[in-house]
């Protein structure tokens, strides 16, 4: 072979190589919250290819914004059209389906599990339900969400789930409790389909809810945060006006074996 061709095939080589590296960089799946903000999980972005630059970020208190232990919290905020899909070759689309959201996405797991964290809405925050609005979701691979937090105009609910319908739907909070308050909240978790499964979440160190039996059907789980809107059609804007941006922090976003490791900094 001439050796101008070996010099061209090995350019061609190299900057393949090179391509291959700066692709895996920029469509990295991990995000590891900070050490103040959260600790035991990565995370992805959902649906990355609509994920806007507004939907998540790492915001300090000394800018300002509210922070329930050390000096940073994270931020999520979802404006109107906020909707991504999947990449290739995935199917799933939010905007064909009326919905729009920014969330993170834990690793997957099974059998038993602790997770917490703590919300906070701001002063100004505008509930828009009759759309159905998610903050918070246990969720298994390829199939229905298992527990979900919802936030209708009465409050902050468990809506635990099984074959895309709602099983039981308890009431956590008041709305009035989560505006310009911080709300911790714990969950244990067996993620099973055999009968020895269970949740039970604590509001604030008490004990607010609890089932016993199957949660899941034998898929792995795994545990989003975020804003989730579904149904966003039913938000009426000739009588409320044009569909507001919804801005929610969390903070002390954590995952472990024991209580203890997850609950270290909330003064439990």
């Amino acid at each position: 072979m001439p050796e101008t061709m070996s010099k061209i095939l090995r350019s061609i080589r190299n900057s393949f190589l090179i391509l291959i590296l700066l692709t895996t960089n920029i469509f990295s799946k991990d995000i590891r919250l900070p050490k103040d903000v959260g600790s035991g999980n990565t995370y992805s972005k959902s649906l990355g290819s609509g994920f806007k630059k507004h939907g998540y970020t790492i915001v300090n208190e000394k800018d300002g914004h509210p922070v329930r232990s050390g000096e940073k919290s994270a931020r999520f905020e979802v404006r109107y059209g906020d909707c991504g899909k999947d990449k290739p070759p995935g199917t799933w689309n939010d905007c064909e389906g009326l919905r729009q959201r920014h969330e993170l996405s834990g690793k997957r797991f099974k059998g038993s599990a602790w997770y917490a964290y703590s919300i906070y809405l701001p002063k100004d925050f505008v509930n828009i339900f009759p759309v159905k609005q998610a903050m918070g979701q246990f969720h298994q691979k390829g199939s229905w969400p298992t527990l979900m937090f919802q936030l209708t105009d009465e409050g902050y609910f468990a809506d635990r789930q099984w074959q895309y319908q709602t099983d039981e739907f308890r009431k956590l909070l008041d709305v009035k409790e989560m505006i310009g308050k911080w709300n911790d909240i714990l969950i244990h978790i067996n993620s099973t389909s055999k009968k020895d499964g269970f949740y039970k979440v604590w509001v604030n160190n008490e004990l607010k809810y609890e089932f016993s039996g199957p949660t899941t059907k034998g898929n792995e789980s795994y545990f989003k945060f975020g804003i989730y809107h579904t149904w966003i059609n039913r938000w009426d804007e000739k009588k409320r006006g044009p569909f507001p941006n919804q801005i929610v922090y969390y903070d002390e976003i954590r995952a472990g074996k024991s209580k203890e490791s997850v609950t270290k900094n909330l003064g439990y």
